[in-house]
């Protein structure tokens, strides 16, 4: 028998060295391919699994950087062909006998943070610290990818024992929800009975399983660029139109922005970066801002502020703007069914010793779209915490998790399987 315990350790280490941010996971994207093949399955990759349409934040001055990264390693030119600019894989099997299509998400990006030098650190002590500078996995994206890659090796193992089809979606650029809406507008979920997806960490210890995570967000992510006219600051400030004064404005009656009575509502401007030089009139300012809101109903009304906002500003300053959505996820609730089976798998995994019906999330995750997508054609789906202590919090240069939890997780995502589909 296959040691999974093994696999879940070596390849969550091989992969936290090469840490890449979303849409640039090339040489990520060609790990998962090669060992999905090895393993037995079809790989859908490109424009198979990803609607250009709905691709939210793709930087392609940093596609190519990526792409360039990924030779370089190693990757075939053929390969990265086969992606056809954008990253991510689905492993599709099928067991040759009628049953469900029990779909899986595993989330394979990192976040843009330098992992410390901390000598204490164990990526440090153990010599697997990211080697990408400025980049790190802080956020546990590197366990979800082997956790899905193990689970996919298991399967395979056992294909005579199980009935239905399977696919596993290895999702880019979570980070900034960037990456769902790509994969749902595909439709290659479409048929998915089940849906079930997870995150290590994050709000519970090991040996802790939340079964039912509420206060999955809405959020919605925007770039705003305002533009206006250069001008000598001193002897014709006039003749200018001042981007920066305006994208300064829209900032502080964002930040005025009523809050609304029927729910929870956020809104955050991330970075602001504007003007040419001291004694130039700003032409071009660019505001990186996010909304969140309890339903989504809630979160429309934010970013419908935020809209008036911007457009009464452009007016107001006699400047133009330019509105370009980045990213985006949906409130969700798991549906029952699939509440009971995690629950009740949880309760046979030996390494589980609590068992959370709930808690809140207070935070945005886009596997609320595929699920939301998942649930509209008629599947079940649902998301769950697998717990694991960890050295600091998510996306911080510290961030560590209790490696023992990714047999935990492995356990659950079994059960599962074997729940549904045998």
């Amino acid at each position: 028998m296959s040691d999974y315990s093994s696999q879940l350790i070596e390849q969550r280490r091989t992969l936290h060295q090469w840490p890449e941010e979303g849409w640039t996971e090339f040489w990520t994207t060609a790990y998962i391919v090669e060992k999905l093949r090895s393993f037995g399955y079809e790989v859908l990759l490109g424009t198979k699994i990803i609607n250009p349409e709905q691709v939210f934040g793709r930087n392609v001055e940093l596609v190519e950087e990526g792409k360039k990264n990924a030779l370089a390693r190693g990757v075939s030119e053929e390969l990265i062909a086969e992606m056809e600019g954008y990253t991510g894989a689905v492993g599709l099997l099928d067991t040759g006998k009628e049953g469900p299509t029990t779909a899986f998400r595993f989330d394979i990006d990192c976040v843009c943070v330098q992992e410390t030098a901390n000598a204490d650190h164990k990526p440090n002590k153990e010599g697997f610290r990211s080697q990408h500078n400025g980049f790190m996995h802080a956020c546990g994206h590197d366990t979800h990818t082997s956790i899905g890659l193990t689970l996919a090796k298991w399967i395979a193992d056992h294909k005579d024992e199980l009935k239905g089809k399977f696919k596993i979606v290895f999702q880019p650029a979570e980070e900034g929800v960037r990456g769902a809406s790509a994969i749902a507008g595909s439709g290659i979920l479409d048929d998915a009975n089940y849906l079930f997806g997870s995150h290590i960490s994050f709000m519970a210890d090991s040996g802790e399983i939340v079964v039912a995570p509420y206060g999955l967000l809405c959020t919605s992510k925007f770039d705003v660029k305002f533009t206006g006219k250069p001008a000598h600051a001193g002897k014709e400030p006039n003749a200018g139109r001042n981007a920066l004064a305006a994208a300064c404005n829209a900032v502080v009656q964002m930040m005025g922005i009523p809050r609304h009575g029927g729910g929870m509502t956020r809104i955050n401007v991330g970075t602001l970066r504007a003007g040419e030089g001291r004694n130039v009139i700003p032409t071009h300012a660019h505001m990186a801002l996010e909304v969140r809101g309890e339903t989504s109903s809630i979160n429309d009304y934010m970013t419908e502020q935020v809209m008036n906002i911007v457009e009464g500003i452009s007016k107001g300053f006699d400047v133009t703007y330019e509105v370009s959505q980045m990213g985006a996820a949906v409130d969700f609730t798991n549906d029952k069914e699939c509440s009971d089976i995690i629950e009740n798998v949880a309760k046979t995994v030996p390494s589980v010793n609590k068992i959370i019906p709930d808690g809140n999330f207070g935070g945005s995750e886009d596997y609320s779209v595929l699920g939301r997508r998942v649930q509209a054609n008629g599947g079940k789906a649902a998301f769950f915490i697998c717990g694991a202590d960890r050295a600091a919090g998510h996306h911080q240069g510290n961030f560590d998790i209790d490696e023992n939890a990714l047999q935990t997780a492995f356990d659950m995502y079994r059960g599962i399987v074997e729940k549904v589909n045998k």
